[in-house]
């Protein structure tokens, strides 16, 4: 559905794009990660046909999105960053408005406006201000705009930025809920909300794509041994000791003075059962053993690092 290629943008001797390359299928839920200045923002309106590369192009649907920007337009619903709302407008005229500004006829707009505001839960305050909105709510009309001509792809700018824990929740399931039937470019630096809803992630950094995977590949292409978080209730070293004597061990870490310790193992060994035998038959209080798993987080940071660090 979308082609980026070799997308290159500068403002004026400022490159805010180098080479950006991905693509979105059908049906995908896709997250477009980065760290705040990373490009994900100018990616999208690039996508969106509000503004022009300085060079590569974006393909929607095969229409080229310089070339014919009117029926890209028609095809993607769009939420900015910071959502374009009348704050003085009702709802209703809110919706309203969007959807003449979208062309739909006059016979049209009553349906389509009960459509949206029943997917995003906004019927009961289709006569409210916009202005006297939650946060989370107006974060709704703006999800509605969207979605008004029934769009078979949305484009999401950090939709949940600025949300309370129970907003974010809110919003997370009516994503997933649209994943169901539009395909979906999300972008964010909210690596959990990512983890919950996308069946893929890009990461960007510095105007250049670092990775582009789902995120348990991407965890399972992490260099380093993985590792065990091992928790005894007295004499730390004796047990970094005696764990370090376990075949598969390859170090002992001390995290803490209350006996935590990170022990990386061999690939391919599972040190666990004999690390707690070992521990046990020893006269170790053990409280704690787990595997410490590689989180989108710890790859979100090891790849922008490496980006860093080479550039």
């Amino acid at each position: 559905m979308i082609q980026v290629e070799n997308l290159t943008k500068y403002y004026g001797l400022t490159r805010a794009l180098e080479d950006v390359s991905f693509s979105v299928g059908a049906g995908e839920v896709v997250g477009f990660l980065g760290p705040n200045a990373a490009g994900k923002t100018t990616t999208l309106k690039i996508i969106t046909c509000f503004m022009p590369p300085t060079r590569g192009k974006v393909l929607v649907d095969g229409n080229d999105a310089s070339m014919a920007p009117l029926k890209v337009r028609s095809l993607i619903g769009y939420l900015p960053e910071n959502v374009p709302l009348y704050r003085e407008m009702t709802v209703s005229a809110f919706l309203r408005f969007a959807a003449e500004v979208k062309g739909l006829d006059r016979a049209a707009r009553a349906k389509e406006l009960d459509r949206v505001m029943e997917i995003c839960r906004l019927t009961e305050r289709k006569n409210s201000i916009i202005a006297r909105l939650s946060k989370g709510f107006r974060q709704r009309v703006g999800i509605a705009q969207a979605l008004i001509g029934d769009p078979r792809i949305l484009i999401l700018d950090e939709p949940t930025i600025g949300l309370d824990p129970a907003q974010t929740v809110e919003i997370r399931k009516l994503i997933l809920s649209l994943g169901e039937d539009h395909t979906i470019l999300l972008s964010s630096h909210i690596l959990p909300e990512v983890k919950k809803v996308c069946d893929r992630v890009v990461i960007i950094n510095k105007g250049r794509i670092v990775a582009t995977d789902t995120a348990d590949n991407l965890a399972a292409r992490m260099k380093g041994a993985p590792k065990v978080i091992v928790k005894v209730g007295k004499d730390g070293p004796s047990a970094s000791r005696l764990i370090s004597e376990v075949p598969g061990v390859e170090s002992v870490s001390q995290l803490d003075d209350e006996g935590t310790m990170e022990v990386e193992v061999s690939r391919g060994a599972d040190a666990r059962a004999e690390m707690a035998r070992r521990l046990v038959e020893g006269g170790f209080d053990l409280k704690e053993l787990r595997s410490q798993e590689v989180t989108l987080e710890d790859v979100f940071m090891h790849l922008v690092t490496e980006e860093d660090e080479t550039s």
